[in-house]
Protein backbone atom coordinates (compact mmCIF):
# COMPACT_ATOMS: atom_id res chain seq x y z
CA UNK A 1 0.00 0.00 0.00
CA UNK A 2 0.73 3.48 -0.61
CA UNK A 3 0.71 6.63 1.55
CA UNK A 4 -0.85 9.76 0.06
CA UNK A 5 1.75 11.80 2.13
CA UNK A 6 4.32 9.68 0.35
CA UNK A 7 7.57 11.57 -1.59
CA UNK A 8 6.44 11.82 -5.46
CA UNK A 9 8.90 9.42 -6.51
CA UNK A 10 10.24 6.04 -5.05
CA UNK A 11 13.92 7.50 -3.99
CA UNK A 12 15.38 4.19 -3.31
CA UNK A 13 15.02 3.25 -6.94
CA UNK A 14 15.92 6.45 -8.72
CA UNK A 15 18.13 9.36 -8.52
CA UNK A 16 18.01 11.62 -11.59
CA UNK A 17 19.54 14.40 -10.18
CA UNK A 18 22.60 15.49 -7.94
CA UNK A 19 20.41 19.01 -7.79
CA UNK A 20 16.89 18.46 -6.56
CA UNK A 21 14.37 20.86 -6.51
CA UNK A 22 12.40 20.88 -2.75
CA UNK A 23 8.52 21.46 -3.36
CA UNK A 24 7.18 21.75 0.51
CA UNK A 25 3.92 20.55 0.61
CA UNK A 26 1.22 21.20 2.76
CA UNK A 27 -0.20 18.12 4.82
CA UNK A 28 -2.89 16.29 3.27
CA UNK A 29 -6.16 14.80 4.66
CA UNK A 30 -5.60 11.38 3.39
CA UNK A 31 -5.39 8.66 6.22
CA UNK A 32 -3.53 5.99 3.80
CA UNK A 33 0.27 4.73 5.50
CA UNK A 34 2.34 2.40 4.25
CA UNK A 35 5.35 0.65 5.83
CA UNK A 36 7.57 0.94 2.93
CA UNK A 37 7.59 4.69 2.22
CA UNK A 38 8.00 7.72 5.01
CA UNK A 39 5.63 10.32 5.20
CA UNK A 40 7.46 13.42 4.62
CA UNK A 41 6.39 17.09 4.14
CA UNK A 42 9.35 17.50 1.37
CA UNK A 43 8.80 16.74 -2.03
CA UNK A 44 11.53 16.42 -4.59
CA UNK A 45 11.74 17.43 -7.93
CA UNK A 46 15.05 15.88 -10.00
CA UNK A 47 15.44 15.77 -13.27
CA UNK A 48 18.19 16.53 -15.85
CA UNK A 49 16.13 18.97 -18.00
CA UNK A 50 15.88 21.11 -15.07
CA UNK A 51 19.80 20.50 -14.51
CA UNK A 52 20.55 21.76 -17.77
CA UNK A 53 19.03 25.19 -16.90
CA UNK A 54 20.15 25.47 -14.08
CA UNK A 55 23.71 25.01 -15.86
CA UNK A 56 23.02 27.74 -18.77
CA UNK A 57 21.46 30.09 -15.76
CA UNK A 58 24.75 29.97 -14.00
CA UNK A 59 27.13 30.60 -17.42
CA UNK A 60 24.99 33.80 -18.35
CA UNK A 61 26.91 36.99 -17.15
CA UNK A 62 24.54 39.46 -15.10
CA UNK A 63 25.59 43.18 -14.95
CA UNK A 64 25.74 43.54 -10.89
CA UNK A 65 28.21 47.01 -11.65
CA UNK A 66 25.76 47.89 -13.54
CA UNK A 67 22.84 47.50 -11.07
CA UNK A 68 25.33 48.91 -8.28
CA UNK A 69 25.59 52.20 -10.56
CA UNK A 70 21.64 52.39 -10.58
CA UNK A 71 21.44 52.30 -6.69
CA UNK A 72 19.69 49.38 -6.65
CA UNK A 73 22.40 47.29 -5.07
CA UNK A 74 25.15 48.08 -2.55
CA UNK A 75 28.54 47.61 -2.91
CA UNK A 76 29.08 44.69 -0.39
CA UNK A 77 25.88 43.04 -2.11
CA UNK A 78 27.93 42.84 -5.59
CA UNK A 79 31.25 41.99 -4.07
CA UNK A 80 28.89 39.04 -1.78
CA UNK A 81 27.95 37.59 -5.16
CA UNK A 82 30.54 38.06 -6.98
CA UNK A 83 32.46 35.94 -4.62
CA UNK A 84 30.51 32.67 -4.88
CA UNK A 85 29.54 33.15 -8.66
CA UNK A 86 31.44 30.10 -10.79
CA UNK A 87 32.50 28.76 -7.71
CA UNK A 88 32.72 24.91 -7.00
CA UNK A 89 30.57 23.13 -4.72
CA UNK A 90 33.05 22.75 -2.03
CA UNK A 91 33.88 26.07 -2.20
CA UNK A 92 30.55 27.00 -1.74
CA UNK A 93 30.12 25.14 1.05
CA UNK A 94 33.20 26.63 2.90
CA UNK A 95 31.93 29.94 2.31
CA UNK A 96 28.44 29.22 3.38
CA UNK A 97 29.81 27.54 6.38
CA UNK A 98 31.31 30.78 7.68
CA UNK A 99 28.91 33.26 6.13
CA UNK A 100 25.25 31.30 5.18
CA UNK A 101 23.41 33.90 7.41
CA UNK A 102 24.26 36.56 5.83
CA UNK A 103 23.84 35.21 2.31
CA UNK A 104 20.28 33.92 3.47
CA UNK A 105 19.51 37.60 3.95
CA UNK A 106 21.07 39.10 0.94
CA UNK A 107 19.83 36.60 -0.87
CA UNK A 108 15.80 37.02 0.02
CA UNK A 109 16.69 41.03 -0.22
CA UNK A 110 17.50 40.24 -3.94
CA UNK A 111 14.61 38.27 -4.33
CA UNK A 112 12.33 41.45 -3.55
CA UNK A 113 14.20 44.05 -4.83
CA UNK A 114 14.95 42.44 -8.77
CA UNK A 115 12.48 42.54 -11.38
CA UNK A 116 14.34 41.37 -14.63
CA UNK A 117 13.95 37.49 -15.24
CA UNK A 118 17.16 36.78 -16.07
CA UNK A 119 18.77 38.23 -12.50
CA UNK A 120 15.80 36.33 -10.75
CA UNK A 121 16.69 33.49 -12.09
CA UNK A 122 20.20 33.79 -11.50
CA UNK A 123 19.40 34.29 -7.73
CA UNK A 124 17.15 31.06 -7.63
CA UNK A 125 20.31 29.39 -8.85
CA UNK A 126 22.34 30.54 -6.04
CA UNK A 127 20.39 29.82 -3.52
CA UNK A 128 19.80 26.51 -5.22
CA UNK A 129 23.37 25.85 -4.94
CA UNK A 130 23.89 26.99 -1.50
CA UNK A 131 21.19 24.44 -0.28
CA UNK A 132 22.58 21.72 -2.65
CA UNK A 133 22.90 18.89 -0.24
CA UNK A 134 22.58 20.98 2.81
CA UNK A 135 18.73 21.45 3.91
CA UNK A 136 19.24 22.50 7.10
CA UNK A 137 20.73 25.78 5.44
CA UNK A 138 16.60 26.22 5.37
CA UNK A 139 16.46 27.65 8.33
CA UNK A 140 18.96 29.92 8.15
CA UNK A 141 16.38 32.14 5.54
CA UNK A 142 13.96 31.78 8.57
CA UNK A 143 16.46 33.49 11.06
CA UNK A 144 17.53 35.97 8.73
CA UNK A 145 13.85 36.86 8.30
CA UNK A 146 13.23 37.49 12.28
CA UNK A 147 11.71 40.99 12.64
CA UNK A 148 10.73 41.39 8.87
CA UNK A 149 7.19 40.76 7.82
CA UNK A 150 6.39 38.54 4.83
CA UNK A 151 9.80 36.62 4.99
CA UNK A 152 11.11 34.43 4.12
CA UNK A 153 8.10 33.72 1.82
CA UNK A 154 7.12 36.77 0.47
CA UNK A 155 9.91 37.80 -1.71
CA UNK A 156 9.67 34.65 -4.11
CA UNK A 157 5.73 35.72 -4.16
CA UNK A 158 7.15 39.37 -5.51
CA UNK A 159 9.19 37.74 -7.61
CA UNK A 160 6.18 36.44 -9.87
CA UNK A 161 3.42 38.08 -11.77
CA UNK A 162 1.09 37.80 -9.11
CA UNK A 163 1.67 38.12 -5.24
CA UNK A 164 0.47 34.52 -5.08
CA UNK A 165 0.25 31.62 -7.87
CA UNK A 166 -3.06 31.02 -8.86
CA UNK A 167 -3.31 27.39 -9.03
CA UNK A 168 -5.54 27.23 -11.56
CA UNK A 169 -3.68 29.33 -14.57
CA UNK A 170 -0.93 27.20 -13.44
CA UNK A 171 -3.07 23.92 -14.16
CA UNK A 172 -3.74 25.80 -17.23
CA UNK A 173 -0.41 26.44 -18.26
CA UNK A 174 0.91 22.93 -17.24
CA UNK A 175 -2.03 21.51 -19.78
CA UNK A 176 0.37 22.85 -22.60
CA UNK A 177 3.37 21.23 -21.42
CA UNK A 178 1.86 18.15 -21.06
CA UNK A 179 1.29 18.31 -25.09
CA UNK A 180 4.89 19.26 -25.60
CA UNK A 181 7.08 17.21 -28.17
CA UNK A 182 9.96 17.15 -25.28
CA UNK A 183 10.13 14.58 -23.27
CA UNK A 184 11.69 15.98 -20.61
CA UNK A 185 9.03 18.49 -20.25
CA UNK A 186 6.53 16.10 -20.02
CA UNK A 187 7.68 14.09 -17.33
CA UNK A 188 8.92 16.98 -15.03
CA UNK A 189 5.55 17.93 -15.13
CA UNK A 190 4.25 14.56 -14.17
CA UNK A 191 6.68 14.66 -11.35
CA UNK A 192 5.48 18.39 -10.31
CA UNK A 193 1.67 17.30 -10.85
CA UNK A 194 3.27 14.38 -8.24
CA UNK A 195 3.85 17.11 -5.92
CA UNK A 196 0.94 19.61 -6.24
CA UNK A 197 -1.17 16.13 -5.75
CA UNK A 198 -0.74 15.59 -2.27
CA UNK A 199 -2.52 18.73 -1.69
CA UNK A 200 -6.10 17.62 -1.91
CA UNK A 201 -8.06 20.52 -3.13
CA UNK A 202 -5.06 20.78 -6.20
CA UNK A 203 -7.03 17.47 -6.93
CA UNK A 204 -10.12 18.73 -7.68
CA UNK A 205 -8.68 21.84 -9.51
CA UNK A 206 -7.19 19.91 -12.16
CA UNK A 207 -9.46 17.62 -12.86
CA UNK A 208 -11.96 21.11 -13.22
CA UNK A 209 -8.98 22.29 -15.81
CA UNK A 210 -10.15 22.21 -19.31
CA UNK A 211 -8.52 19.35 -21.03
CA UNK A 212 -6.23 18.85 -17.96
CA UNK A 213 -7.22 15.33 -17.54
CA UNK A 214 -7.37 15.10 -21.35
CA UNK A 215 -3.88 15.59 -22.01
CA UNK A 216 -3.14 14.10 -18.94
CA UNK A 217 -4.77 10.66 -19.67
CA UNK A 218 -3.25 10.53 -22.79
CA UNK A 219 0.51 10.94 -21.31
CA UNK A 220 -0.54 7.35 -19.61
CA UNK A 221 -1.82 5.79 -22.17
CA UNK A 222 1.54 6.96 -24.72
CA UNK A 223 4.26 6.32 -21.64
CA UNK A 224 4.87 2.65 -22.26
CA UNK A 225 8.27 3.01 -23.30
CA UNK A 226 9.46 5.02 -20.49
CA UNK A 227 8.64 2.80 -17.08
CA UNK A 228 10.06 5.93 -14.41
CA UNK A 229 7.30 7.58 -16.68
CA UNK A 230 4.86 5.21 -16.40
CA UNK A 231 5.28 4.81 -12.43
CA UNK A 232 5.25 9.06 -11.87
CA UNK A 233 2.29 9.29 -14.22
CA UNK A 234 0.17 6.23 -12.38
CA UNK A 235 1.28 7.93 -9.42
CA UNK A 236 -0.46 10.99 -10.04
CA UNK A 237 -3.60 8.80 -11.14
CA UNK A 238 -3.15 7.47 -7.59
CA UNK A 239 -3.78 10.08 -5.97
CA UNK A 240 -6.64 12.01 -7.76
CA UNK A 241 -8.35 8.79 -6.80
CA UNK A 242 -8.60 9.83 -3.12
CA UNK A 243 -11.31 12.31 -4.35
CA UNK A 244 -14.68 10.66 -4.31
CA UNK A 245 -16.12 12.60 -7.01
CA UNK A 246 -12.99 12.03 -9.56
CA UNK A 247 -12.87 8.03 -8.87
CA UNK A 248 -16.82 8.08 -9.49
CA UNK A 249 -16.29 9.69 -12.78
CA UNK A 250 -12.72 8.61 -13.61
CA UNK A 251 -13.35 5.35 -15.86
CA UNK A 252 -16.96 6.48 -17.30
CA UNK A 253 -15.29 9.47 -18.76
CA UNK A 254 -11.37 7.98 -19.43
CA UNK A 255 -11.18 4.28 -19.77
CA UNK A 256 -8.54 3.87 -17.31
CA UNK A 257 -9.30 0.82 -15.99
CA UNK A 258 -8.64 -1.09 -18.88
CA UNK A 259 -5.33 0.80 -18.99
CA UNK A 260 -4.31 0.25 -16.05
CA UNK A 261 -4.69 -3.49 -16.63
CA UNK A 262 -2.59 -3.53 -19.49
CA UNK A 263 -0.06 -1.45 -17.77
CA UNK A 264 0.20 -3.76 -14.68
CA UNK A 265 0.54 -7.00 -17.03
CA UNK A 266 3.70 -5.34 -19.00
CA UNK A 267 5.41 -4.06 -15.92
CA UNK A 268 8.90 -5.23 -15.19
CA UNK A 269 8.96 -3.50 -11.81
CA UNK A 270 7.09 -4.30 -8.95
CA UNK A 271 6.80 -0.66 -7.99
CA UNK A 272 4.52 -0.10 -11.28
CA UNK A 273 2.01 -2.75 -10.02
CA UNK A 274 1.95 -1.81 -6.42
CA UNK A 275 1.07 1.73 -7.48
CA UNK A 276 -1.62 0.00 -10.17
CA UNK A 277 -3.08 -2.37 -7.57
CA UNK A 278 -3.97 0.41 -5.35
CA UNK A 279 -5.26 2.08 -7.41
CA UNK A 280 -7.47 0.10 -8.09
CA UNK A 281 -7.95 0.05 -4.63
CA UNK A 282 -8.98 3.22 -4.38
CA UNK A 283 -11.51 2.93 -7.03
CA UNK A 284 -13.03 0.09 -5.34
CA UNK A 285 -13.27 1.94 -2.04
CA UNK A 286 -14.45 5.35 -2.97
CA UNK A 287 -16.47 4.61 -6.02
CA UNK A 288 -17.43 0.80 -5.92
CA UNK A 289 -20.70 1.26 -8.05
CA UNK A 290 -19.01 3.18 -10.48
CA UNK A 291 -15.92 1.03 -10.94
CA UNK A 292 -16.64 -2.87 -9.84
CA UNK A 293 -18.24 -3.93 -12.88
CA UNK A 294 -15.94 -1.76 -15.17
CA UNK A 295 -13.68 -4.03 -13.64
CA UNK A 296 -15.12 -7.43 -14.57
CA UNK A 297 -15.41 -6.29 -17.80
CA UNK A 298 -11.61 -5.40 -17.90
CA UNK A 299 -11.30 -8.83 -16.90
CA UNK A 300 -9.33 -7.79 -13.82
CA UNK A 301 -10.75 -10.42 -11.42
CA UNK A 302 -8.79 -13.05 -13.49
CA UNK A 303 -6.20 -10.90 -13.46
CA UNK A 304 -5.94 -9.82 -9.59
CA UNK A 305 -6.10 -14.25 -9.09
CA UNK A 306 -3.49 -14.53 -10.98
CA UNK A 307 -1.42 -11.63 -8.85
CA UNK A 308 -2.29 -13.35 -5.74
CA UNK A 309 -0.48 -16.37 -7.07
CA UNK A 310 3.19 -14.16 -7.01
CA UNK A 311 5.67 -13.35 -4.57
CA UNK A 312 5.57 -9.73 -3.26
CA UNK A 313 8.16 -8.26 -1.49
CA UNK A 314 5.68 -5.90 0.13
CA UNK A 315 2.66 -7.33 2.39
CA UNK A 316 0.38 -5.02 2.06
CA UNK A 317 0.45 -5.50 -1.77
CA UNK A 318 -1.12 -8.86 -1.46
CA UNK A 319 -3.68 -7.50 1.10
CA UNK A 320 -4.89 -4.82 -1.63
CA UNK A 321 -5.03 -7.81 -4.04
CA UNK A 322 -7.12 -9.66 -1.47
CA UNK A 323 -9.00 -6.89 -1.18
CA UNK A 324 -10.15 -6.18 -4.58
CA UNK A 325 -10.62 -9.78 -5.44
CA UNK A 326 -12.93 -10.45 -2.44
CA UNK A 327 -15.28 -7.29 -3.87
CA UNK A 328 -15.33 -8.00 -7.41
CA UNK A 329 -16.23 -11.72 -6.60
CA UNK A 330 -19.50 -10.49 -4.43
CA UNK A 331 -20.23 -8.31 -6.94
CA UNK A 332 -19.85 -10.66 -9.98
CA UNK A 333 -22.25 -12.79 -7.95
CA UNK A 334 -24.54 -9.63 -7.57
CA UNK A 335 -24.68 -8.30 -10.70
CA UNK A 336 -27.26 -8.96 -13.37
CA UNK A 337 -26.51 -9.79 -16.88
CA UNK A 338 -27.63 -6.42 -17.89
CA UNK A 339 -25.55 -4.47 -15.69
CA UNK A 340 -22.75 -6.60 -17.01
CA UNK A 341 -23.88 -5.83 -20.64
CA UNK A 342 -24.10 -2.12 -19.34
CA UNK A 343 -20.62 -2.30 -18.48
CA UNK A 344 -19.36 -3.39 -21.44
CA UNK A 345 -20.96 -0.52 -23.66
CA UNK A 346 -19.63 1.90 -21.04
CA UNK A 347 -16.17 1.16 -21.43
CA UNK A 348 -16.58 0.51 -25.59
CA UNK A 349 -15.13 -2.67 -25.37
CA UNK A 350 -17.81 -5.19 -26.34
CA UNK A 351 -16.64 -8.99 -27.23
CA UNK A 352 -19.26 -12.02 -27.64
CA UNK A 353 -20.10 -12.52 -24.31
CA UNK A 354 -23.02 -14.51 -23.89
CA UNK A 355 -25.52 -11.54 -23.40
CA UNK A 356 -25.33 -10.96 -27.06
CA UNK A 357 -26.01 -14.05 -28.34
CA UNK A 358 -29.20 -14.53 -26.23
CA UNK A 359 -32.29 -14.33 -27.33
CA UNK A 360 -33.80 -14.89 -24.26
CA UNK A 361 -31.75 -11.78 -22.97
CA UNK A 362 -32.61 -9.48 -25.77
CA UNK A 363 -36.00 -10.15 -25.17
CA UNK A 364 -36.03 -8.94 -21.53
CA UNK A 365 -34.09 -6.28 -22.25
CA UNK A 366 -33.84 -4.59 -25.85
CA UNK A 367 -36.17 -1.57 -24.45
CA UNK A 368 -34.29 -1.11 -21.49
CA UNK A 369 -31.90 0.74 -24.04
CA UNK A 370 -33.98 3.54 -24.12
CA UNK A 371 -33.71 4.53 -20.26
CA UNK A 372 -32.47 7.60 -19.61
CA UNK A 373 -32.86 9.40 -23.05
CA UNK A 374 -31.58 6.42 -24.75
CA UNK A 375 -28.07 6.63 -23.33
CA UNK A 376 -26.83 2.71 -23.77
CA UNK A 377 -28.53 2.77 -27.40
CA UNK A 378 -26.92 6.12 -28.21
CA UNK A 379 -23.70 4.66 -26.58
CA UNK A 380 -24.16 1.09 -28.94
CA UNK A 381 -24.41 3.71 -32.19
CA UNK A 382 -21.81 5.66 -31.43
CA UNK A 383 -19.40 2.28 -31.74
CA UNK A 384 -20.34 2.23 -35.72
CA UNK A 385 -18.53 5.31 -36.20
CA UNK A 386 -15.93 5.78 -32.99
CA UNK A 387 -14.32 2.48 -33.74
CA UNK A 388 -11.71 0.87 -36.04
CA UNK A 389 -11.92 -2.74 -34.76
CA UNK A 390 -13.77 -5.76 -36.69
CA UNK A 391 -15.06 -7.21 -33.92
CA UNK A 392 -16.08 -4.42 -32.06
CA UNK A 393 -18.05 -3.42 -35.25
CA UNK A 394 -19.72 -6.63 -36.16
CA UNK A 395 -20.65 -7.06 -32.06
CA UNK A 396 -22.91 -3.53 -32.49
CA UNK A 397 -24.25 -4.67 -35.51
CA UNK A 398 -25.80 -7.66 -34.33
CA UNK A 399 -27.14 -5.68 -31.35
CA UNK A 400 -28.69 -3.19 -33.10
CA UNK A 401 -30.01 -5.93 -35.21
CA UNK A 402 -31.59 -7.60 -31.63
CA UNK A 403 -32.62 -4.19 -31.02
CA UNK A 404 -34.98 -3.42 -33.98
CA UNK A 405 -36.29 -7.06 -33.38
CA UNK A 406 -37.19 -6.84 -30.35
CA UNK A 407 -37.65 -3.28 -28.94
CA UNK A 408 -41.12 -2.57 -30.53
CA UNK A 409 -42.85 0.20 -32.83
CA UNK A 410 -40.59 2.81 -31.66
CA UNK A 411 -36.75 1.21 -32.45
CA UNK A 412 -37.10 2.14 -35.81
CA UNK A 413 -37.66 5.94 -35.67
CA UNK A 414 -35.32 5.56 -32.78
CA UNK A 415 -32.33 3.86 -34.77
CA UNK A 416 -33.10 6.57 -37.93
CA UNK A 417 -32.80 9.52 -35.68
CA UNK A 418 -29.29 8.30 -34.50
CA UNK A 419 -28.34 7.65 -37.90
CA UNK A 420 -27.71 4.14 -36.86
CA UNK A 421 -29.76 2.67 -39.40
CA UNK A 422 -27.61 4.59 -42.50
CA UNK A 423 -24.48 3.43 -40.69
CA UNK A 424 -25.55 -0.36 -40.49
CA UNK A 425 -26.19 -0.10 -44.45
CA UNK A 426 -22.56 1.43 -45.29
CA UNK A 427 -21.33 -1.34 -43.56
CA UNK A 428 -23.05 -4.01 -45.30
CA UNK A 429 -20.15 -3.36 -48.02
CA UNK A 430 -17.71 -3.30 -45.47
CA UNK A 431 -13.88 -5.36 -45.83
CA UNK A 432 -14.24 -7.98 -43.30
CA UNK A 433 -16.76 -10.56 -44.19
CA UNK A 434 -18.14 -10.70 -40.17
CA UNK A 435 -18.69 -6.99 -40.21
CA UNK A 436 -20.80 -7.58 -43.73
CA UNK A 437 -22.73 -10.22 -42.12
CA UNK A 438 -24.01 -8.72 -38.52
CA UNK A 439 -24.79 -5.35 -40.87
CA UNK A 440 -26.66 -7.35 -43.69
CA UNK A 441 -28.77 -8.75 -40.94
CA UNK A 442 -29.18 -5.99 -38.75
CA UNK A 443 -30.55 -4.17 -41.87
CA UNK A 444 -33.08 -7.77 -42.58
CA UNK A 445 -33.91 -7.41 -38.93
CA UNK A 446 -35.02 -3.51 -39.50
CA UNK A 447 -37.34 -3.86 -42.44
CA UNK A 448 -39.22 -6.86 -40.78
CA UNK A 449 -39.98 -4.60 -37.99
CA UNK A 450 -41.29 -2.12 -40.31
CA UNK A 451 -43.39 -4.51 -42.74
Amino acid sequence: MLSAEAPLVDTTLIDHSSNPVVIETETTTDTATSSLIEEVTLTIIAHPYLDELADKIRQEPIPWQGYERAGMLSADEVAMIEHVENKSPEEITNIMSEHGLYYAGMYLDLMHKLARVDAVQKVLVMIQDMLNEHNERIMLFHQASINRPGYPFGPFHNSSKKPDIDIDDFFQWMTFQLQSRNSNLIELNIQILDALFHIPSYRKSFWNTLHAMDTFINVLKKSNSNPQVIYETVFALWLLTFDEEIATHLNRKYDVISTLVEIAKSAVKEKIIRVVVATFKNLVEKAPKANLSAMLVAKLLPFAEHLSTRKWSDQEIMDDIHLIIRELQNNFQSLTTFEVYASELETGKLEWSPPHQSENFWKKNAIRLNENNHRLLKMLARLLSSSNQFEILAIACHDLGQYAKYSGSDGKKYLHELGAKQRVMELMTHEDPEVRYHALSATQKYFAMSS
